[in-house]
């Protein structure tokens, strides 16, 4: 750490290989707990009915919930044998691969039955993917950094065409 760093009293915020923040990674997490919940709640609402694809939406739909609680918060699934081990292979996924994964899981319900019960139960496990999505994509750039580059590029345009006004004469 440098000088300044020790004065101002600020550390460079820590991230792990995926380059997600700590505070990132809990919202993801708090993320995927709420959709579970909201999954969970509005499958067992969307079971109570006689149409045969709404009860498989809502089957899917509780399936969702566990596969959340399975993957962001195993603690809630310590009745299960294999639930740390399920949670540890999900954690060495990358970011657009569980992005992929959640929003591929919370759309399946809603085309098997689209209803208000399943647009709003999956939401938030959408939200929590696109989040993941969001975080694959990477940090955004600096603004210095931005115009440096700028000003490189327009110095290479300027020599670039300079050079060919020469040939042309």
């Amino acid at each position: 750490m440098s000088s300044a760093e020790d004065v101002a009293g600020t550390a460079p915020v820590k991230e792990e290989g995926d380059g997600m923040s700590w505070w990132y990674r809990w919202l993801c997490k708090i993320a995927g707990v709420l959709g579970g919940i909201s999954c969970a709640i509005a499958g067992i609402w969307n079971c109570v009915t006689i149409y045969p694809l709404n009860i498989a939406a809502g089957v899917w739909m509780v399936l969702n919930a566990f596969i959340l609680f399975l993957c962001e918060v195993p603690f809630c699934c310590q009745f299960i044998e294999f639930a740390n081990a399920v949670a540890a292979r999900a954690d060495k996924l990358r970011p657009w691969q569980k992005a992929f994964f959640y929003c591929g899981m919370a759309l399946f319900p809603i085309l098997l039955s689209l209803s208000i019960t399943t647009l709003l139960g999956n939401a938030i496990a959408f939200a929590t993917g696109v989040l993941y999505g969001l975080a694959s994509l990477g940090k955004k750039g600096d603004a210095v950094g931005y115009a440096r580059l700028q000003h490189q590029k327009q110095g290479d345009e300027e020599k670039l065409t300079g050079t060919t006004d020469e040939v042309l004469q």
